[in-house]
């Protein structure tokens, strides 16, 4: 008989009370994404590469998950208070009949775990069909459907799962049991009286309003104007002035809404205006603080989705390989290296072999005699020539020598990084022999250089020189075509004048990393060996997978079983994987523990928003048995109720929408926020934000359907039809 009491019991609370047991499905489900992790696809492929650094991440997912956590416990504790408060008449007719307080805590502890023991069954068969559809979609978006994806299921995070919510959900229902045990009969068949509601003074709640306007808008100012002031600690003030800005705000708006019912007297008797209103006032007021913390949760939820969004944008960079040209780049003795790539066994995996050398210019005097050497490049005409393409206010700088450190960067125009690159290299640039550098533009399908004896080429590297075209570089273009249409010179080395070709195509010299160069000059192979610093001779043979086998087997597996064979020859080598394993790794930590986290906040706050409009509601539900007395319809009642859920979802959202565009904007000033992808910002944006738009609206509706089942028990009233 207990037993079917129990089981009845839960079934009627999961009933009546769904939002709460959709939640906590979802967290469950959440939590078994997050700790299973280290299973998926995507990560079990990193791990070849970024060990690590994928370590790393997985070690940081516990101290995600106890946060989660954390954060939950709050949210079942304030869940589960609501439902002792909805059932107080209940549990004291079992005080009444005979129940032991003993046996109704034990009752309420076995209601509670029957609860969450199906909330566990739900949400980790959700979650790990969700981890097998993120670990696909993952896979096919960073890998162009070409990793092999296998079923995988994580019992360590099965256990975690079950034990850390269980653990929680136990400790919330023996707090709310303690204090059941605590009341008398009568306070819980008549339940606690509301208490009287304190409105404040008027001048008390527009000074409320204005103190808390004013510090969310210093909170603004300092992320939009002082965000990296104090190696960003003043994020933190800001932070702690935007909290409690928004408690303030909250406070003096709520209770100044009664305003609005006494300015609108006329519709008091139209459509239950009034009541409406100052219902709305009530439940804002009341619970401004926990109105005020929702709004936060949801500003951080944006961001942070935000965050994770622009992350996913960069998907497309991982794969794209926009200055990357070679697969793989072997070091060692020429001719060994030469010999094996050569060989019948690598011989299928290679295509566009080719030997890239490189060292620095010597200088005029390489005896050491002289303690100040000096450079064999005279680049003093393509420098005055630069400083006139330079903006005025650096022009300004360079001539009045106040200038004292180059920086390159995105953000600076094209000459001013051209300028800083050339006065830090050109003295002692290096050098490329031009058959090298040809046989690159033969891999890409571009024509030879074909320089004359006395011309040379300048090559920047694109992975350390921001360029908007890889092709061409437009204020050195310009200068090189308008000294070549006068006859000039603009450089000369070792005294003898030199031409410069303009607009080369730029690429990465090697597969990743290895030769880490900002810019050299390409030089006609006889210049080459007459003017190489020999001890910084360095050599590197370069190749790629053929393109038929990628066609057929995919570009992944001939790296991987390539980069076997080069392991196995002893050779040092390095390949495009390592660079698309850091970038993949990147996109992955930066994706997702934000969109997690964004995610749970976003639920979490939704949650209390729906308990606490319930729990007013239940409180208050004598003031609708007094309406249908006086002649008002259910209609009009459901009616009122729909925009008092409207509007109290909608205040703490407004108030967090403009905070996360501040937050936003601010991110995407200071490179925190990157878009590379223009084209994808837009649809990936609104489909965030869609996402964002349809849980709100889900909970929306479900706490108005909630409150129509409520006034639907009213049905038995005089009048109410």
């Amino acid at each position: 008989m207990f037993s079917r009491l129990i089981y009845r019991n839960a079934k009627r609370s999961r009933k009546e009370n769904l939002i709460y047991f959709a939640t906590l499905v979802t967290a469950i489900a959440s939590f078994y994404i997050i700790l299973s992790l280290g299973r998926q696809d995507v990560i079990l492929f990193l791990k070849e590469f970024e060990s690590d650094a994928i370590d790393k991440l997985l070690a940081q997912m516990p101290i995600v998950y106890l946060f989660a956590l954390f954060l939950l416990f709050f949210l079942i504790l304030f869940a589960n208070r609501y439902q002792l408060n909805r059932r107080s008449k209940e549990f004291g007719l079992y005080l009444m009949l005979g129940m032991r307080k003993q046996r109704l805590v034990l009752q309420l502890l076995a209601e509670g775990v029957h609860t969450s023991i199906l909330a566990l069954i739900g949400g980790i068969l959700i979650g790990g069909f969700l981890a097998e559809i993120i670990s696909l979609t993952v896979s096919k978006l960073v890998g162009q459907g070409i990793i092999g994806h296998q079923i995988s299921l994580s019992v360590g995070a099965i256990f975690f799962t079950i034990i850390g919510f269980l653990f929680i959900q136990l400790i919330a229902l023996v707090i709310l049991g303690r204090r059941l045990f605590n009341q008398e009969v009568h306070q819980l068949l008549y339940e606690q009286m509301d208490k009287k509601q304190d409105m404040g003074h008027f001048k008390g709640n527009v000074l409320h309003l204005l103190v808390g306007a004013v510090l969310l808008g210093v909170a603004y100012w300092i992320v939009l104007y002082r965000f990296a002031d104090f190696a960003g600690k003043l994020l933190f003030v800001a932070l702690a002035l935007g909290c409690l800005g928004t408690i303030l705000f909250m406070k003096g708006f709520g209770k100044l809404l009664g305003l609005l019912a006494s300015l609108s007297e006329r519709k008091s008797t139209k459509g239950l205006h009034t009541f409406t209103l100052r219902q709305f006032q009530e439940n804002i007021s009341n619970k401004s603080t926990s109105v005020a913390v929702t709004s936060i949760l949801i500003t951080l939820s944006i961001i942070l989705i935000a965050n994770g969004a622009s992350t996913i944008i960069s998907f497309e960079s991982v794969y794209t390989r926009s200055s990357s040209v070679y697969d793989f780049t072997v070091n060692g003795d020429d001719q060994k290296v030469e010999q094996f790539l050569t060989s019948e066994k690598m011989v299928p995996y290679i295509e566009d072999l080719n030997l890239m050398e490189i060292g620095r210019m010597k200088y005029q005097d390489e005896s050491g005699e002289d303690d100040f050497p000096l450079s064999l490049v005279d680049w003093s005409k393509l420098r005055e020539q630069i400083i006139m393409a330079l903006p005025s206010n650096y022009k300004e700088q360079v001539l009045s020598g106040e200038m004292q450190g180059y920086s390159i960067s995105s953000e600076n125009p094209e000459a001013v990084n051209l300028f800083g690159t050339l006065e830090i290299d050109a003295t002692k640039p290096y050098l490329i022999p031009e058959s090298s550098y040809n046989g690159l533009l033969e891999a890409i399908g571009e024509k030879p250089l074909n320089l004359d004896s006395d011309e040379i080429a300048l090559y920047f590297n694109p992975d350390f020189m921001p360029m908007d075209n890889l092709d061409s570089m437009p204020v050195l273009d310009n200068i090189l075509e308008e000294a070549a249409k006068k006859g000039q010179s603009l450089m000369s080395i070792n005294d003898q004048e030199v031409l410069i070709r303009p607009s080369i195509p730029m690429r990465g010299l090697v597969a990743d990393r290895s030769v880490e160069i900002t810019s050299a000059f390409i030089v006609p192979d006889h210049m080459f060996e007459q003017l190489l610093n020999m001890p910084t001779y360095a050599s590197y043979w370069n190749f790629r997978i053929p393109q038929k086998l990628q066609d057929e087997q995919g570009l992944m597996k001939p790296m991987m079983e390539a980069r076997d064979l080069l392991t196995s020859s002893g050779f040092k080598f390095e390949s495009y994987l390592q660079n698309f394993g850091r970038k993949l790794f990147y996109v992955v930590a930066g994706s997702y523990t934000t969109l997690y986290m964004g995610f749970l906040f976003l639920i979490i706050a939704c949650t209390v928003l729906a308990l606490q409009f319930l729990t007013q509601m239940k409180q208050t539900g004598g003031r609708y048995v007094t309406l249908s007395m006086l002649g008002a319809k259910r209609l009009q009642m459901k009616k009122s109720m729909h925009r008092q859920v409207l509007w109290t979802f909608l205040l703490p959202i407004s108030l967090a929408c403009v905070s996360g565009a501040v937050g936003i904007r601010s991110m995407i000033s200071f490179v925190m926020i990157h878009i590379e992808d223009q084209v994808l910002l837009y649809p990936i944006a609104f489909a965030f934000a869609c996402i964002v738009i349809v849980i709100l609206v889900i909970y929306g509706v479900a706490v108005a359907r909630s409150a129509d089942h409520e006034i639907d028990k009213l049905r038995w009233k005089p009048n109410i039809d």
